[in-house]
């Protein structure tokens, strides 16, 4: 009994062979990397989504970048890992079992700590996996026995250990100063997550009387609840409206306070009346101020958002509805001079989604300069990291220089609690912005060092604050690799290779991992920064929740496969850091761009089953190369082309050109050769000559290194393609080597003779169409040209054009006799071709055929030119009626044109 040749299906099925695949790519750890192993590293440590999120577009298009480089530098030999994780996301979490605690009628205050906590690990355990089912859905080639959470114990302990050295080099402090306050997370927040929106609101100018009844002074604000916290009225010294009232003071309205007036160079004598209200408790300038000139600081508001008892009359009202309250109240009193329409930029908390609150508050700070310094020495002295495309760096470089210390304290529960305990006994039990405090890596060991400094009958109270996400973030690329002890994985894999990473995340997450890296490594935690761009929607926004424009990969993946959905945001891609639009119908959820993608899969597909049915069961392997002495000239052709493809993909994808590797890889598999190389060698396939041997071992050849060249793109078809034509049992394509280059293969005065002699055939074809010779007629056809060396390149290809052009009989020649038959003809360049008509089609029937569709389309451009000849049809008729008219007047007349050049070549 022989045994069965192994075979593809007659349809690929994307949705059953990705499964299968991912499913045995993970049983037998195929991405687990191993870090004895000697030779060049590859690492990218993925930037980690929240725990509490879902595949976004975003989030798949920066999966399928970083998948294709792994898996290139995979099959390249390099010692590769793709570490995964997730962050805690510590204001997402609370926001969501927020709700869930408001839906039972309860806050977590009323749980308390601990039961919140509980409550927080079992929502991580149900829900917070899901993001990572997806993320391998895409096929992310990652080392998931190496998976990181940011709250896991060996990164809690990385945290701990970065804070307390920062703390006890002088660079982590305890200060009281004006913060981002978010109402909405009762947090405070650092400035990058914060996002300025512009907004129209008003400006309302209002008179502040003079203490001594002399007269007032005009100001401007946005805010005007804040007044009940104003301590002075500043302008600018060089102004001269003022000058004759510095010293004097103001009687603050409605509360009656006397402030007084004085020059800072900060005011801007441009800004409304050039004389401003001065809140050092709720303004970062007047907070500059208020140090300055020794002004009172009046915090009027509580955490929530309300008004508190320094706000009087308006204690206990939310900020806006005191907003309304305190213009009515000065407009009752005569204080309200003018309302101006205003529009400005608010700050608004990038969680919260709410305009922050600048707030004095007692919180945990970074000194950024020094570690700034290290980031920027690297940048300029070494150019690391590398930014792709360089532009990045200048803005990269820029934030360094400009910012200010990093507040990275959380009024939140679910997080990295603060090492910090307080000596609460020193201030009657409770802690105050003055009670002493021990940081410690354990309450135990704070305890001991307390009692040093206090004696014995003390008591201690943890900080019951987090630390900002950012923080443990900008620790990953090496906490995650073991840090900070010096494990197997830190001295292999670190520094890491590549981070792929948006524009938008720059200064949350790059600048801050490497200052870190700079300040506890002592160099950059990674060689080059890949900056992709956005996906954009069909109309080219910017997808967000609030524009509700976001497209779900999941439901392309479901219609079209996840190979065809990667193949689209990779070869979509024009330049690195380039934006990409996805063509998308949301009323069928269909995209015309991956469904071609999907086509490309299915052209691929049909291709290898022919070429594995003319193997009967043969492999790559057992076929052998094909030697180059027995190569027929088409050989050499595909032959040079797969190693030109070979090179170019190579240096591509190395210099992040992950887009033009992509669209290479299309037009050498669709073009050269499954619609041209495997056309030229099917009359061969069917004879059993040496001259088959040779095709076959090729088509072999170039099938197998096709297939490993376009695995880092589509890699789940590939798998399965692969595995049925080499019939390798537990082997798998990832762990493959790519394809290397032979330039001895690589002839491009023979790529452009087949490019001539495809523009030959394409033009035959052509000519066949314009002729309605029917598609199995074979054909006389003249090739004339005075060019010797086109002729010559002509009849090297005679086989071909004859096989491929279906041509009984080819004359090929320098001079052209006169016809005495009627022909059709093209040009090829410099080449006339000429196709003899008779016998082959009835002539005259073709031209009263052709004649008749002109006269037609004639008929339509002469209705279309009158009614856009007709001033009252322009002028009247809606603008895309009349936009229409013209379009299909264009057209017309395009296909009149190519008619008359149809008539004109019946000679």
């Amino acid at each position: 009994m022989t045994a069965s040749i192994p075979e593809l299906p007659t349809q690929y099925d994307p949705k059953t062979t990705e499964a299968k695949w991912q499913e045995a790519w993970s049983i037998h750890q195929v991405f687990q990397a191993d870090n004895s192993k000697d030779g060049e590293t590859y690492c990218i440590v993925i930037p980690p989504p929240n725990v509490t999120g879902t595949l976004h577009m975003g989030h798949a298009f920066g999966d399928c970048l970083m998948d294709v480089l792994i898996r290139y530098h995979r099959m390249c030999g390099h010692n590769t890992l793709c570490l995964p994780g997730t962050d805690h996301a510590s204001i997402a979490v609370h926001t969501i079992l927020d709700k869930q605690l408001k839906a039972e009628g309860l806050t977590r205050q009323d749980i308390g700590r601990e039961k919140f906590l509980e409550k927080a690990w079992q929502w991580k355990q149900e829900s917070g996996g899901q993001i990572v089912n997806q993320m391998k859905r895409i096929g992310l080639s990652a080392d998931w026995s190496r998976e990181r959470f940011t709250l896991d114990e060996g990164l809690s302990k990385a945290v701990k250990t970065a804070f307390i050295k920062l703390y006890e080099a002088g660079l982590i402090y305890r200060g009281n100063y004006l913060v981002n306050w978010c109402p909405a997370s009762l947090s405070a927040v650092s400035d990058v997550e914060v996002e300025s929106k512009e907004v129209d609101g008003h400006l309302w100018h209002f008179r502040y009387p003079l203490s001594d009844n002399s007269g007032h002074v005009e100001v401007a604000t946005t805010r005007p609840e804040t007044m009940l916290g104003d301590t002075g009225v500043a302008v600018n010294p060089n102004d001269e409206r003022y000058k004759n009232l510095l010293g004097k003071t103001i009687t603050l309205p409605i509360v009656g306070r006397e402030i007084p007036l004085f020059a800072d160079e900060l005011v801007d004598p441009e800004f409304g009346t050039g004389c401003v209200k001065v809140t050092p408790a709720h303004d970062p300038n007047d907070f500059e101020m208020g140090n300055r000139h020794q002004l009172p600081f009046i915090n009027i508001m509580n955490k929530d958002g309300t008004l508190n008892e320094n706000a009087g009359i308006f204690a206990g009202q939310d900020r806006f509805v005191a907003r309304k309250n305190v213009i009515k109240k000065l407009e009752e009193d005569g204080f309200l001079i003018k309302t101006e329409n205003y529009s400005h930029a608010v700050p608004y908390s990038d969680r919260g989604k709410v305009p922050v609150e600048p707030l004095l508050s007692t919180q945990w700070f970074v000194k950024m300069e020094p570690l700034a310094k290290k980031a920027l020495k690297c940048l300029d002295e070494n150019n690391s990291p590398n930014f792709v495309p360089q532009r990045w760096k200048k803005v990269y470089r820029d934030w360094l220089v400009k910012l200010k210390d990093w507040c990275i304290s959380r009024q939140l529960w679910w997080g990295h609690q603060i090492p910090a305990w307080y000596v609460i006994s020193e201030t009657n039990g409770e802690i105050t912005d003055n009670t002493p405090f021990i940081v410690a890596n354990s309450e135990v060991e704070a305890l001991e060092k307390a009692k040093q400094e206090y004696g014995d009958n003390i008591k201690l109270e943890q900080d019951p604050d987090v630390l900002d996400t950012w923080f443990s973030s900008g620790l990953w690329p090496f906490s995650t690799l073991g840090w900070p002890e010096n494990t197997e994985d830190l001295k292999t894999y670190y520094p890491t290779s590549t981070l792929v990473t948006g524009f938008d995340i720059i200064f949350f997450w790059v600048a801050r991992m490497t200052m870190m890296a700079g300040y506890f490594t002592d160099e950059m935690p990674f060689k080059d920064v890949y900056i992709h761009g956005l996906v954009r929607d069909e109309n080219g926004k910017k997808m967000s929740k609030t524009a509700n424009n976001g497209i779900d990969p999941l439901i392309l993946i479901d219609k079209y496969g996840t190979d065809a959905l990667r193949y689209t945001l990779i070869r979509d891609v024009a330049g690195a850091g380039q934006d990409i639009s996805l063509q998308y119908d949301r009323k069928t959820d269909q995209s015309e761009s991956v469904e071609a993608s999907r086509n490309f899969a299915n052209k691929l597909w049909n291709a290898a089953r022919f070429v594995m049915m003319h193997l009967k069961g043969e492999t790559p392997q057992s076929l052998g190369t094909p030697e180059i002495d027995k190569l027929e000239l088409c050989d050499r052709w595909i032959l040079s082309r797969f190693h030109q493809t070979v090179q170019q993909t190579k240096k591509q994808i190395e210099a992040y050109g992950l887009g033009e590797a992509a669209k290479g890889l299309y037009e050498f598999i669709w073009g050269d050769f499954c619609d041209w190389y495997i056309e030229l060698v099917k009359t061969r396939l069917w004879q059993e000559t040496p001259s088959r041997d040779v095709a076959r071992q090729t088509l072999a050849y170039i099938l197998d290194g096709t297939l490993k060249l376009l695995h880092p793109f589509m890699p789940h078809i590939t798998e399965e393609i692969w595995q049925t034509l080499s019939q390798s049992e537990g082997q798998f394509i990832p762990v493959q080597a790519y394809p290397e280059v032979d330039n001895a293969l690589i002839n491009t005065d023979l790529e452009t003779s087949f490019t001539l002699l495809f523009e030959t055939i394409r033009t035959l074809r052509n000519m066949r169409a314009e002729a309605d010779i029917k598609p199995g007629v074979k054909v006389s056809v003249i090739l004339q040209s005075e060019n010797e060396q086109e002729r010559t390149i002509l009849e090297s290809g005679r086989k071909y054009i004859q096989d491929v052009g279906k041509v009984e009989t080819l004359t090929i020649t320098p001079q052209l006799e006169q016809q005495t038959e009627q022909v059709i003809a093209g040009v090829v360049g410099t080449i006339q071709a000429l196709i003899p008509l008779t016998g082959v089609v009835d002539i005259a029937s073709l031209r009263a055929k052709l004649e008749k569709s002109l006269a037609k389309i004639e008929a339509e451009i002469k209705s279309l030119s009158g009614r856009l000849n007709n001033p009252g049809f322009v002028n009247k008729a809606p603008e895309a009626v009349v936009q229409g008219a013209r379009d299909a007047l264009a057209e017309a007349q395009k296909q009149a044109e190519i008619l008359r050049e149809r008539l004109k070549r019946l000679q």
